[in-house]
Formats: C-alpha cells, sequence, structure tokens
C-alpha cells in the first residue's frame, strides 16, 4: 500500500495528495519521524507500529485511526479530532493532545508520560494500565472515561473533570487535583497519598480503601462519599482538621 513515491525514498502522503481517495492511508510499521500531517483528513488511518516521534498532526482529523504500538515520542496531535482512535500500547511521552477531541479512544497500557493534554475532551476513553505521570491535564474532560491501574501520580489535573469516571487501583500520589469533580467516580483502592484536592468535588465518589495518608482535602465537598477502610493518616480535612 505504499506510493510509488515511498519507494523512490519520498516521504509518505495521505489519499488527498495521491493515493486512492476510497482507501484510508496505510503505512504500517513506516519510519514516518518528523513527517507532517497538519489539518489533513486520516480517518481510518493504519500507523500501527509506525515510528512518529515528533511528527505533526495539528488539527488533522484521525478519527477511529490506528496508532496500536506506535511511537509518538513528542509528537504534536495538538486540536485534532482522534475519536475511537486506538493508541494501545504506543509510546506518547511528551505528545501533545492539547483541546483534541479523543472521546471513545483507546489509550489501554500507552505510555504518556509528561503528556501535554489540557483541555482535550476525553469522553468515555479508555486508559486502563496507562502511564499519564507527571502529565499536564488541566481543565481535561475524563466524563465516564476508565482509568483502572493507571499512573497519574504527580499530574496536574487542576480543574479538570472525571465525573463517574473509574479510577479503581489508579496512582495519584502527589497529584495535583485542585477544583477537579470527581462526582460519583470510583476510586476503590486508589493511592491518592500526597495528593492535592483542595475545593475537590468527591460527590458520591467511592473511596473505599484508598491511600489518602497526607492528602489535603481542604475544602472538598464530601457528601455521600464513602471512605470505608481508607488510610487518612495526616490527611488534611474539610473542616481544617488533621485526620490523626
Amino acid at each position: 500500500m505504499l506510493l510509488a513515491g515511498l519507494i523512490a525514498g519520498l516521504s509518505p502522503v495521505p489519499p488527498s495528495a495521491g493515493q486512492d481517495a476510497a482507501a484510508p492511508f496505510a503505512c504500517p510499521g513506516c519510519a514516518l519521524d518528523g513527517e507532517q500531517y497538519k489539518r489533513q483528513d486520516l480517518t481510518d488511518a493504519d500507523f500501527t507500529e509506525a515510528s512518529l516521534a515528533g511528527a505533526g498532526f495539528h488539527r488533522a482529523i484521525l478519527v477511529g485511526a490506528d496508532f496500536a504500538g506506535a511511537d509518538l515520542t513528542s509528537a504534536n496531535l495538538n486540536k485534532t479530532a482522534a475519536r475511537q482512535a486506538d493508541f494501545t500500547g504506543a509510546t506518547m511521552t511528551n505528545f501533545l493532545f492539547y483541546e483534541s477531541d479523543g472521546g471513545q479512544a483507546l489509550f489501554t497500557d500507552a505510555s504518556m508520560a509528561g503528556a501535554k493534554m489540557q483541555g482535550a475532551r476525553l469522553f468515555a476513553a479508555n486508559f486502563d494500565g496507562a502511564d499519564i505521570s507527571a502529565a499536564f491535564l488541566m481543565e481535561a474532560r475524563f466524563d465516564g472515561a476508565s482509568l483502572k491501574n493507571a499512573s497519574l501520580s504527580r499530574s496536574n489535573l487542576t480543574d479538570a473533570v472525571l465525573t463517574r469516571a473509574d479510577l479503581e487501583g489508579a496512582d495519584l500520589s502527589q497529584s495535583g487535583l485542585l477544583n477537579a469533580r470527581l462526582r460519583g467516580a470510583n476510586l476503590r483502592g486508589a493511592n491518592l497519598s500526597g495528593a492535592d484536592l483542595y475545593r475537590a468535588d468527591l460527590t458520591d465518589a467511592d473511596l473505599t480503601g484508598a491511600n489518602l495518608a497526607g492528602a489535603r482535602l481542604s475544602l472538598a465537598h464530601t457528601k455521600d462519599a464513602i471512605f470505608e477502610g481508607a488510610d487518612l493518616t495526616g490527611t488534611l480535612m474539610p473542616d481544617g482538621s488533621t485526620h490523626e
């Protein structure tokens, strides 16, 4: 499925620039580091196992695209439409996803440390087992997303929305969750030690068995939240007291 231009040593281009327009762009396993696909329509494209370090997809349409196992280190996916895209097992360290739409996308087991995803819309996306540590997730929307056993340690989730998100077993230690909305979230067995939940909304959240040692819950909303079996050692509680 490679183009004649690719055979001649040129970079592959999307269908609009020469391929059969009826067929989705496909270049599995290709070396495409630094290639630019700005504003291209790459619906259902196949980039599985491709090397795309530093590649640019700014404002591209990536709906249903397959990046499973790809290397997207430092790639720019800002303001892309990536609904239902598959990033399973991809290497996405320090990649950019600012204000992008990743609704129902798969990020299962992806390596996303240091990712910059401010304002991204990630409704019902799957991040199970992903490493999203030290990431910038301010104002990101994770409504109904699954983040079971994901690592978000030291990530900035200020003003993020995680309404009814599944964070069971997730590592949120030392994370910033100031003003975060976690209403109805499943945080059973999650590690929130040292996390900052100042003014966070934990209404109806389930924190059964969670580790909140040394966390800050100052002015947090905890109505009907479940803390059964949670470790609250040294936790700064909503009323300003410190739990012993």
